[in-house]
């Protein structure tokens, strides 16, 4: 495990392409430099070395205002870094945000979705939006709904739905576009104990076959569903691992900005 002033990115969990014969995965590899953020007098992230690898369910941890939103946001190339480096497959996301919108499926913690559409509306909107048309489009339409079992209803209005249903609409509209790198943002936040493990065994189905960034303050969700994580304090990063090794500690002592913690 790797605490602040480390090299996270070379700590244990999975190497992608570089691991053993016949392991490689698929996703994106996501590599910060020094990677800092400011808001006027404020840094939001303070030299931030880490690296995620193509096919790694990675976790990123911390209180709210720890930076992990501001991570996310330069990741997807909504914020522009005020220091450091940041790449996603080599790509810039500040310079070619179009590169990293390709390889994107993004999944808020509050739905965004109309709830006067009806999912198959709304999903063949959500293809259009991914430049998906014509037949692509619906069979892309066609895929997610079964994938996520949103058949049976498929012509409800949004508002209609439960929110375990509502949820899968918001993972399944991420998918269309079969992207690389999703990031899931409080995936089972505000549901009940049946729909959580529905949702976490979707996003178990996707270990290896794509990078996944998942946002949690789940401490046990995380331990499940993720091979490493980093914990972010205040803009810095505390410790980063495997994830029953850093969770598997005083995990609420790293949200405290305890490096201690990591030793």
């Amino acid at each position: 495990m790797t605490a602040s002033g480390g090299d996270p990115h070379e700590t244990g969990g999975p190497t992608g392409s570089s691991g053993a014969p016949g392991d490689a995965k698929e996703g994106v590899r996501i590599e910060a430099r020094g990677l800092s953020r400011r808001f006027g007098d404020h840094l939001a992230l303070d030299r931030l070395d880490l690296t995620i690898e193509p096919g790694e369910a990675f976790g990123l941890l911390g209180a709210n205002g720890a930076g992990k939103t501001t991570f996310i946001r330069c990741v997807t190339g909504i914020l522009i870094p005020t220091g450091g480096t940041l790449t996603v497959d080599g790509h810039d996301p500040a310079s070619d945000p179009q590169a990293i919108r390709e390889r994107l499926g993004f999944v808020a913690e509050t739905s965004r979705i109309d709830p006067d559409l009806r999912v198959r509306g709304f999903l063949r909107f959500a293809a259009g939006a991914r430049d998906l048309v014509g037949d692509d489009a619906e069979a892309a339409v066609d895929r997610v709904i079964a994938r996520f079992q949103l058949a049976e209803v498929e012509q409800r209005l949004v508002g209609h739905l439960s929110k375990g249903f509502q949820q899968r609409v918001s993972l399944a509209q991420a998918f269309l576009h079969d992207p690389p790198l999703v990031i899931v943002d409080e995936p089972t936040s505000g549901l009940d104990p049946v729909q959580q493990e529905e949702v976490r065994g979707v996003l178990r189905e996707m270990h290896g076959e794509r990078t996944l960034i998942l946002c949690t303050h789940d401490l046990g969700e995380a331990r499940e569903l993720t091979d490493r994580v980093a914990v972010l304090y205040r803009g810095r990063l505390v410790a980063c691992g495997p994830s029953a090794e850093v969770l598997g500690g005083d995990a609420l002592a790293l949200f405290r900005g305890d490096t201690g913690a990591a030793a």
